[in-house]
């Protein structure tokens, strides 16, 4: 069994490799070649925390096995992230344990290499305003994966702790670009693509205030009650995602779906983009929306990329297991 630490991780994984694993993971799930298995997500009574299990097989790369991890909200005060996880992979020949990889790293790579993702098969390629809404953690992981993907000439931003942008300033400006901070109608009336990173119950943006030919990728913490967004916006959108039950269940579709906004036959895998089976984008003015959930499988997909890479560079632990 190879071990990769968490530590190692950085030196190992680019945004460029994160992104290659994910798209090429999102396509195998259109085909129906990669499948996701149940998620398993529940509050366990102590410390607040939130814990989970995310699993699935693709049977193009081999990838089995399982991401487990959650949300454990008293971490900062002990010099941890709030967020733990690690990624176990399997042999899909014989089912013995492959891997054990640290998931904390991974797990923000792989959720902003998604937003890239549908950055580059819907977003206007003309886009060149990037809004940012939410300056946690991850959103930093989301600005410097979506810049790559189009020739956005400008960052602007909004957060409910408006003291929380110089992240986002900072970040914009390590990538040689301006920074503003604007109120959400600016944000909508001036982005051509917006990202929203937040752990929101209640909707940020209204569809008033987006502007046609906007690709939104609404990235925020997936769960029951989830909502970064007015359901009314999927509803003028064209709505894609990574995987069409968990948009429905505790994505941002969830909403606009318990309402009869739209169906579950409305959403497209953006796999079938990436296929080319999908058209994608139709026009410049169609709002296109992608419902990022995140999946197992994309754990998978980045965790088996490291493993890879690891070998290579002689940083891999091996252990009799």
């Amino acid at each position: 069994m190879w071990i990769v630490p968490e530590a190692v991780i950085g030196g190992l994984m680019t945004p460029e490799a994160s992104f290659e694993a994910v798209e090429a993971v999102f396509a195998a799930m259109a085909t129906g070649r990669a499948y996701n298995f149940p998620v398993i997500r529940e509050a366990i009574g102590h410390a607040d925390a939130l814990y989970g299990f995310k699993s699935g097989f693709d049977r193009d790369s081999l990838a089995l096995g399982l991401k487990s991890g959650g949300y454990w909200p008293g971490n900062m005060a002990r010099g941890l992230t709030n967020h733990q996880s690690t990624v176990v992979l399997f042999d899909a020949d014989t089912g013995r344990v492959s891997a054990l990889v640290g998931g904390n790293l991974l797990t923000a790579l792989r959720t902003a290499a998604a937003s890239a993702v549908s950055i580059k098969h819907l977003a206007r390629s003309d886009a060149r305003v990037l809004g940012m809404i939410g300056a946690g953690h991850q959103s930093v992981f989301q600005m410097r994966a979506a810049v790559a993907q189009r020739g956005f000439e400008k960052v602007i931003g909004w957060n409910y702790h408006p003291e929380m942008l110089s992240r986002l300033a900072d970040c914009a400006a390590e990538l040689g670009l301006p920074f503003e901070a604007v109120d959400l109608d600016r944000l909508g009336a001036e982005a051509d693509v917006i990202i929203s990173i937040t752990s929101s119950f209640d909707p940020i943006l209204m569809e008033a205030q987006v502007t046609p030919g906007t690709h939104l990728a609404c990235m925020g913490t997936d769960t029951k009650g989830k909502q970064e967004v007015e359901a009314m916006l999927l509803a003028r959108a064209s709505v894609f995602t990574d995987e069409v039950a968990q948009a429905v269940s505790i994505g941002e579709a969830q909403h606009a779906v318990a309402a009869g906004l739209i169906g579950a036959e409305d959403i497209t895998q953006i796999g079938a983009v990436i296929n080319g089976t999908h058209a994608g984008r139709r026009n410049a003015d169609e709002i296109t929306l992608f419902d990022g959930t995140g999946v197992g499988l994309q754990d998978l997909a980045v965790a088996a990329r490291a493993v890879d890479l690891a070998r290579e560079r002689g940083v891999a632990i091996e252990v009799d297991f």
